[in-house]
């Protein structure tokens, strides 16, 4: 047996004994990012736990959560508008209210798959008769690329490109499911990624208010299992806090720079979030010193709509209410290949991931 191998048997018996000093209570955990969702189906991290604790999956995947209504815009965008679409590979599936950005691409939009802002930099340069539109998707973490392409197009005056924000921050998506006394979470693993870029001092309000407990853990399956002991040794002797496992990557202030360069180019507004409804400044909208390089504001756009398909139930899905297996359309009209909702789109997807590890 490995030494990683006798650490997860070490983590469970712990996590055991500490939720039988709960008798009676059931728990449920939330994590809210895509990468924990994918390695808690990889490793069937639930079949393992008591059965007085649970782990659910929230909003944690950004394609998930991002409106069909912007979906429809940026499709309008290409087909009406005449605009190039710069998009990141996971967003050319997600149906919007009438059809994906793949579908408009077959139909003649200019749509291209891009790794990072460079290129739909490079393509404005040397397209200036062509509009580039950057899609703007994700949560702190994609932000600041997003952030630095305005910028040097601002300094180059690149006015052939612009982003179209559909930019969130994470913690008052966090508060607001913490606000539902229907979706009862007793306390969060935090996503890795996005504490990296603020820090775990940006979870102490939120903790001190809801008196529930947060710990930041990395991505691997022993990782999670120490959050999840972290957190039940918090509600056990009831003093919720922020804490971290991840402490190698993690910093309490997180990074300066890359929070300097979101709040330079963005500010916060209100949001849509598909399955979740309007969350108040959850939003990143660009300044008024950089409205050319706004899609939004160009292109006179209003703000996006959602209406998911009869029978979804990925709004559920997304904040912990319903299991994937819980919707009828689930791996019969649902699948990879036939994505009817946002879940079963992006890898990091709860429908996604539960179909590909646990559909047997």
């Amino acid at each position: 047996m490995t030494t990683e191998q006798n650490e997860s048997q070490r983590l469970i018996a712990l996590i055991g004994k500490l939720s039988e000093k709960l008798p009676g209570r059931h728990m449920k955990v939330m994590e809210v990012c895509g990468t924990h969702t994918v390695t808690a189906q990889r490793s069937g991290l639930h079949s393992i736990l008591p059965e007085n604790l649970r782990l659910v999956s929230g909003p944690g995947c950004p394609v998930c959560v991002t409106p069909a209504g912007y979906i429809e815009q940026a499709v309008e965008l290409t087909l009406s508008r005449g605009a190039h679409i710069v998009t990141y590979g996971d967003m050319l599936r997600v149906p919007g209210l009438t059809m994906s950005l793949e579908d408009a691409r077959r139909q003649g939009g200019k749509i291209t798959v891009a790794y990072s802002v460079h290129a739909a930099l490079k393509l404005a340069r040397e397209n200036p008769q062509e509009k580039v539109v950057f899609l703007g998707i994700g949560f702190e973490t994609t932000t600041p690329p997003s952030a630095y392409a305005v910028k040097v197009a601002h300094e180059e005056a690149l006015t052939n490109f612009m982003v179209f924000s559909a930019h969130k921050i994470m913690i008052p998506a966090m508060e607001a499911l913490l606000a539902d006394p229907n979706l009862a979470i007793d306390g969060y693993l935090a996503p890795g990624h996005v504490s990296v870029i603020i820090g775990t001092d940006a979870y102490k309000a939120m903790t001190e208010r809801y008196r529930r407990p947060c710990v930041v853990a990395g991505f691997e399956a022993n990782q999670m299992l120490l959050g999840l002991v972290r957190i039940l040794s918090q509600i056990i002797s009831g003093s919720p806090a922020v804490e971290s496992v991840y402490a190698d990557r993690v910093k309490a202030q997180g990074n300066i720079a890359a929070q300097g360069l979101i709040d330079e180019i963005f500010t916060t507004a209100d949001s849509r979030w598909r399955g979740v409804g309007v969350i108040p400044g959850s939003g990143l909208v660009l300044r008024e010193a950089f409205s050319k390089y706004d899609a939004k504001q160009v292109f006179d756009l209003p703000d996006p709509q959602e209406k998911e398909p009869a029978g979804c139930l990925c709004a559920n899905v997304i904040k912990g209410i319903d299991l994937p297996t819980d919707c009828p359309l689930f791996g019969k009209a649902c699948t990879p290949n036939n994505p009817v909702g946002a879940c079963m789109v992006s890898r990091e997807g709860t429908c996604s991931a539960y179909f590909k590890y646990r559909k047997a």
